[in-house]
């Protein structure tokens, strides 16, 4: 049981850092590419991205989201962008679990973990 709490409390404590971190730019719209943890997947259900989503938008920030495995027109009350081009105009910050090589002519705009370019 110590081991597992431990883990719920590291993934906690990762999503505020990644969502302070967010904030720290000062954004108005945050926009998340890609709700998926994997690429190829298309289960978002329980995406870590959700945690950082909520803190985010706890701070009055609008969060938009680009998924086009998604069919619904919002993610918890979050809008859903289809158009890339137009999703990458209006964020300030793109959220990234993954780099890809669509938003990579927006580099600037990238907040990602991903440092090596892999799954």
């Amino acid at each position: 049981n110590n081991v597992i709490k431990a883990v719920v409390d590291a993934n906690e404590t990762r999503k505020a850092h990644i969502a302070g971190m967010i904030l720290k730019r000062n954004p108005k719209v945050v926009g998340i590419y890609r709700l998926t943890m994997k690429k190829g997947s298309d289960n978002f259900r329980y995406s870590a991205i959700q945690g950082v989503i909520k803190r985010i938008k706890d701070k009055g920030i609008e969060v938009v989201i680009y998924e086009p495995m998604f069919k619904g027109n919002s993610f918890f009350n979050n809008k859903v962008i289809r158009d890339l081009d137009k999703f990458k105009k209006i964020c300030d910050i793109i959220v990234a679990n993954r780099m890809d090589d669509k938003i990579k002519d927006v580099m600037s705009k990238v907040y990602t973990r991903d440092l090596f370019g892999r799954d």
